[in-house]
């Protein structure tokens, strides 16, 4: 049985683990340098798992559900009431987000946010806040069942908050790397995206293409998942590749949300 992950996440890959499965190698250690909503994680079998991600609000979460146990599910549970579930409430308590310095307020409030705000989007401005609107929910769900298998699972996983090069720096013979980058945009009037502040453009999608090349030269394989492309054709092109169609749920014009060619490509 498929394991969903606690929080809502664009582009999670709760929806294709079955094709990531199929193709993921076998490995002694799994590494995740887009950690996400850790779909992956959550549904394989490795005897070590490192995720990291660039967001320090994520990665702090998943620190605070490995460590926090029952006392954190109980008080990130206390903020899904009816007096929260409102615009009013949303925005004062998104501020509040911005500007605590309490880890273990900031990691509730991020379950919060995840599952009150717009689409469970996790977005941020220039300047580092993050900025995602309210969504309108009768009564949003409190993830109480994967918090826990989350907390179970991550005893024995590192998390740590870096960016994707320092990360699969880290990768030794006999490790899978899973990549689940921000996406290359579909058409050319699109933007590179971000979910963390500092963005993740063309540059930085060669860089992970180089990188994966590079590890399964040295017995690494990496599995990178994006949007089927000009560019991931060519940025791919030592990979083997799969391609798919994906249903989208992300834009806001209902009937944009439409299919998109995905690939799943396998250095090493």
């Amino acid at each position: 049985m498929r394991q969903r992950p606690f929080l809502k996440w664009a582009g999670n890959k709760y929806r294709i683990i079955h094709r990531i499965l199929t193709v993921l190698p076998a490995g002694r250690r799994l590494i995740e340098p887009f950690a996400g909503s850790g779909a992956v994680f959550l549904n394989t079998d490795f005897r070590e798992n490192l995720l990291s991600d660039s967001n320090d609000d994520l990665i702090r979460l998943y620190e605070t559900v490995k460590t926090g146990g029952e006392g954190f599910l109980e008080y990130s549970r206390s903020f899904f009431t009816e007096a929260n579930n409102c615009p009013e409430r949303y925005y004062a308590l998104r501020e509040l987000f911005n500007t605590t310095g309490d880890g273990a307020l900031k990691s509730a409030l991020f379950i919060y946010l995840n599952r009150h705000g717009y689409n469970g989007l996790c977005r941020y401005n220039a300047s580092g806040k993050f900025n995602a609107p309210a969504g309108r929910y009768k009564k949003p769900y409190f993830p109480e069942e994967e918090l826990r298998f989350f907390a179970a699972k991550a005893r024995e996983a590192q998390f740590v908050c870096q960016d994707f090069t320092q990360t699969m720096a880290m990768a030794r013979e006999g490790d899978v790397v899973y990549c689940d980058p921000p996406y290359v945009p579909l058409s050319q009037t699109s933007n590179f995206t971000s979910y963390s502040a500092g963005g993740f453009g063309e540059a930085e999608q060669w860089k992970l293409a180089e990188l994966a090349r590079q590890l399964a030269e040295r017995g690494v394989s990496v599995l990178i998942s994006n949007h089927d492309t000009e560019f991931t054709q060519k940025a791919y092109h030592a990979a083997r590749i799969e391609r798919f169609q994906v249903q989208r749920f992300v834009s806001c014009n209902g009937a944009k949300r439409g299919k998109a060619g995905e690939v799943l490509a396998l250095f090493g």
